[in-house]
């Protein structure tokens, strides 16, 4: 008699954990753009938060399985560690960090929301198997929120965009495709070496791996303007804190909560888009950025459409079955 009411508990409180995420993730794009409006550079805001990110892990690990496991696999397969953190973490962040300098917050928000659908795009080339087949509704979902994409940046450009706004939408669409194929190259090679990490197993793994790349990073950085300032320090320390830590920690204990509830699972999802709205909200609120209006609200609401589009999908009765709902997950925080 009390198993519905107590699901509907769980669900309602894996939909606020996965709404408090959606909060600390938002600080990447309103702290990188602080950064950037104050004149920091790029591989510096890059480079710190994933240097950073390490030793904030490491408290993390004996909770979340231990290091040695992820220690065990990387050192029997560097090179494709390597690869993986190359594309998923440096190339993906180096490009976000980039785009933080080319509008406000809610526009590289809004813009990187691709990554929800990206993933499942690049799956015909990964996949031999049946992961390899895109649904035509997740393509169509996939072509609504890319429209919302371009009417953002559009609306942002006043209808039209010069060389500095292609380049930045280049370098966001670039990241949230890097983000989730460098996640899933990973989970391919894991299975193919039979090694059974977790996902944090697999973030502390990646960043890791990543590391010699950071500080080739940032001895670029240092190279172009010179020791980074205190503030774009402390900054960086909070977005590896706030998204590297804290934010992936909530999601993962929601999406953990309904992994076997589709309904739930969607509705967790769709929490993403509420990043476009918290990052419009705080970037007016502490930037003094200017609201979205004329195309750029109309984009914004084709990528909050495309959002709970994708959740339904990940809810509807077809996708009950667990491998079904897997191929249909996002790549958020892996």
């Amino acid at each position: 008699m009390n198993v519905a009411p107590h699901d509907a508990r769980r669900a309602l409180a894996a939909i606020a954990l996965a709404l408090l995420s959606a909060l600390f993730f938002t600080q990447t794009y309103v702290l990188n753009r602080v950064i950037a409006s104050d004149g920091g550079h790029w591989a510096w805001t890059a480079s710190l938060r994933y240097l950073i990110t390490l030793p904030l892990l490491l408290p993390l690990m004996p909770w979340q399985g231990g290091i040695a496991p992820a220690w065990r696999a990387l050192r029997a397969h560097p090179w494709a560690w390597l690869r993986c953190s190359a594309i998923g973490f440096v190339l993906f962040y180096a490009l976000l960090a980039y785009a933080a300098d080319s509008g406000p917050s809610w526009l590289v928000a809004g813009s990187f929301q691709f990554t929800v659908i990206a993933g499942m795009l690049c799956a015909p080339f990964l996949y031999r198997d049946a992961r390899g087949r895109v649904p035509r509704a997740a393509l169509a979902v996939g072509v609504l929120i890319l429209a919302g994409v371009l009417l953002l940046q559009v609306g942002h450009a006043h209808g039209r965009l010069d060389r500095a706004g292609w380049i930045a939408l280049a370098c966001v669409l670039g990241a949230a495709l890097l983000y989730p194929l460098g996640n899933r190259l990973l989970l391919l090679h894991l299975e193919r070496s039979g090694d059974d990490l977790n996902a944090t197993q697999r973030v502390f793994g990646m960043t890791l791996a990543s590391q010699p790349l950071w500080w080739l990073l940032a001895a670029f950085a240092w190279q172009q303007s010179g020791a980074p300032p205190w503030p774009q320090v402390a900054l960086s320390g909070g977005v590896a804190l706030s998204a590297g830590v804290v934010a992936t920690i909530l999601f993962f204990q929601a999406t953990g909560m309904v992994r076997d509830n589709p309904a739930a699972l969607g509705a967790v999802e769709a929490m993403q888009a509420a990043e476009l709205l918290f990052a419009t909200v705080l970037g007016v609120w502490l930037l003094h950025e200017a609201w979205p209006r004329g195309l750029a609200v109309w984009g914004a609401a084709l990528v909050v459409a495309g959002i709970v589009a994708f959740a339904w999908m990940v809810a509807r009765p077809q996708a009950a079955s667990a491998p079904a709902t897997r191929a249909l997950r996002t790549d958020r925080g892996a």
